[in-house]
């Protein structure tokens, strides 16, 4: 499966009954049924750990985007209309900020270690709480409440799987938890995120900005208002989005398929 397609239904899956392993690209599996998948005896893996690199990147490039202003900093520069650059268009810096990462997976740990390097103090929110040693090489804070996260955070980088209980996880009542001057970043799925809030918190100024590598339904339709804020980055789901990475992808996806077939343990393996 490649950009989830083709779409695995029972249909397609009574058409295939020699069919013995699903491989998918990338980390999330939401738009899979892992039940009909496994009554119908299909094995099923991914590639997780191969885009973890480049969508922790994606993360700070959309942090450092968004703080520094560098979308409207751009149209600035090249617009037919600039005949001088204010002095006082002022952004925000990284050091010394505190960022909330809300997933502290391996994209969420990679997320901490290069926030680490621009001195920024490290909150995070994870179902399980890191051992000491991992918190201590990058100096994070665990925050057992997410609402406590969201309280102190300048930034709030979400970083986790798309399942029922992460599902619309920052809404109305979590965006008003924030600061007024803070930054929401999604490279997760745009489901976490409530669309709906989000449009009334920025349009409100309950929170500063957001910068947004995932959106529901991507592409948002033309006319969203999310797409007319000016207080808003959007990119088209790039976080794997490199040539190296895209290709030991595919790599992945077919040393799967072989050990699929030949009945060799399958890399990455969803159980």
């Amino acid at each position: 499966m490649w950009y989830h397609k083709p779409v695995i239904n029972e249909e397609l899956l009574q058409s295939l009954p020699n069919l013995k392993i699903l491989a998918s690209s990338g980390v999330g599996i939401d738009h899979l049924d892992l039940k009909l998948l496994s009554s119908y005896g299909v094995k099923l893996s991914n590639t997780p750990f191969i885009v973890s690199t480049d969508t922790a990147d994606m993360g700070m490039a959309l942090m450092l985007a968004s703080s520094r202003r560098l979308v409207e900093g751009y149209q600035m520069a090249v617009s037919p209309d600039t005949e001088y650059f204010p002095a006082d268009w002022l952004g925000d810096e990284l050091s010394g900020a505190t960022l909330g990462i809300v997933g502290m997976g391996t994209i969420g740990y990679k997320v901490a270690k290069r926030a680490k390097a621009f001195e920024m103090k490290i909150l995070y929110h994870n179902r399980n709480q890191r051992n000491k040693e991992e918190e201590s090489a990058v100096g994070a804070i665990y925050c057992k409440k997410i609402d406590d996260l969201l309280q102190q955070s300048d930034f709030v980088l979400l970083s986790v799987n798309l399942t029922p209980q992460t599902h619309k996880l920052i809404g109305k009542r979590e965006l008003e938890l924030m600061k007024p001057t803070a930054t929401l970043i999604n490279i997760s799925r745009g489901l976490v995120v409530d669309q709906g809030a989000l449009v009334e918190a920025l349009q409100n100024k309950v929170i500063k900005a957001a910068a947004l590598d995932v959106t529901y339904p991507e592409p948002l339709p033309r006319d969203h208002p999310l797409l007319k804020l000016k207080n808003v980055i959007i990119t088209p789901h790039i976080g794997s989005a490199t040539k190296k990475t895209r290709r030991l992808m595919m790599e992945n996806m077919i040393e799967s398929i072989q050990a699929g077939l030949t009945g060799l343990p399958i890399p990455n393996e969803i159980l």
